[in-house]
């Protein structure tokens, strides 16, 4: 028996469809949740850390297409795109913007079941290699977790992004223009507040930092080796 089950959100305003699919998907030992629109899913997201997407191309209102346009650099979740509309181009519409697989209607939920499967696997994968360990500090860059003394913090994106960047290159002093134009922030007592945040949430001792450190006049260094 798994110890994981792997939340999948269903976006599709067919409620058919929808409830056809999380019925599989839930006797493939896969936990399902369900939405009727995007709008919906958008709600969704914001709360809920998804493993992947299954979402319909048309739908009233915001269309898949337009979802995944707005939101796959917003959002860490693979997408699978369902649509009745086969041409070729759509298809690759859909790949161009960030969706990660596409499968037409009518389709076989064993088919489904497969592709989930591939991407998972494939994400698991590039989880285990976007999981930094230094000190007593795990960080999983996927999953938006600090693991520290027993501890699990949350971090938002943007700290990721400014994390992301300093464990490629331990010991570089980055200057606070440079973290600003990573996450587009011009005020530097700003981007002190968000490394103090983040230090808070890596270090024992934030007063006297051992791994994220301010080096006068000059920037942030992250030290991990």
């Amino acid at each position: 028996m798994k110890n994981f089950k792997a939340h999948i959100l269903v976006v599709d305003d067919d409620e058919g469809i929808r409830n056809l699919v999380k019925q599989y998907l839930g006797k493939n030992d896969y936990l399902v949740t369900t939405s009727k629109s995007a709008e919906d899913a958008l709600e969704k997201v914001k709360i809920i850390k998804f493993d992947l997407i299954v979402l319909d191309i048309m739908m009233p209102g915001k269309t898949g297409l337009e979802f995944t346009f707005e939101n796959k650099g917003k959002i860490d979740t693979p997408i699978i795109l369902l649509t009745a509309k086969g041409e070729p181009s759509d298809r690759v519409e859909g790949l161009e913007i960030g969706a990660d697989d596409y499968l037409p209607k009518p389709f076989e939920p064993k088919e489904l079941i497969l592709r989930i499967n591939n991407i998972l696997n494939k994400t698991k994968i590039e989880d285990s290699k976007r999981i930094i360990e230094f000190g007593s500090i795990k960080i999983n860059l996927n999953k938006l977790f600090i693991y520290n003394n027993k501890k699990s913090l949350k971090i938002n994106n943007t700290e990721k992004i400014i994390l992301e960047k300093m464990i490629n290159f331990p010991g570089k002093i980055f200057k606070r223009e440079e973290i600003g134009n990573l996450i587009n922030l011009e005020k530097e007592r700003s981007i002190d507040v968000i490394i103090t945040r983040l230090r808070k949430k890596i270090e024992e001792n934030p007063k006297s930092p051992k791994y994220l450190q301010t080096i006068r006049g000059e920037g942030y260094v992250l030290w991990i080796k």
